[in-house]
């Protein structure tokens, strides 16, 4: 869950990964509309690509992740304090394919802005989540990735 004073947990030459506070959560919400449009707005009818956004970015619905005790957020941040990408770990969701599997966490998203693609952000973002996540008991992290995601696919 988020403070209302973001703890920085790991710095790097290119960015300071720390949690999010209440003021973050319009700056993650227009990097997710963002990204999400850059990477899958030419398969998604605009309609439907809208209506994506309207319900999963805006301020209103960060604020309530922020404020979820199943999730966990952290935003990476450029030496300038801007947020360059954000990670979401989630507790108590599931898919049939790990349903065997004790001790299951979702990484739900892990999105960096495309002006820092190559830069180790999201490799900074997966380490963290993997710190915090065995820092909690969980043994297995899963997550999902869209077929038409080539960069996720390739990073993972």
């Amino acid at each position: 869950m988020a403070s209302s004073h973001p703890t920085k947990t790991k710095m790097s030459r290119q960015a300071d990964i720390r949690r999010p506070c209440a003021s973050d959560a319009t700056a993650i919400a227009e990097l997710g509309a963002h990204v999400f449009s850059a990477t899958f707005a030419h398969s998604v009818q605009p309609r439907e690509l809208q209506q994506f956004l309207d319900e999963s970015y805006t301020t209103a619905t960060v604020t309530k992740d922020m404020d979820d005790s199943t999730k966990d957020i952290i935003v990476a941040t450029s030496l300038e304090d801007e947020i360059i990408g954000f990670a979401y770990l989630t507790r108590g969701s599931s898919e049939p394919c790990i349903a065997d599997l004790a001790d299951t966490v979702e990484l739900q998203r892990i999105y960096v802005h495309p002006s820092a693609h190559g830069q180790g952000i999201g490799g900074l973002l997966a380490r963290e989540i993997e710190r915090m996540a065995r820092e909690q008991g969980f043994k297995h992290i899963w997550l999902g990735v869209w077929e038409e995601n080539n960069n996720a696919l390739a990073a993972y």
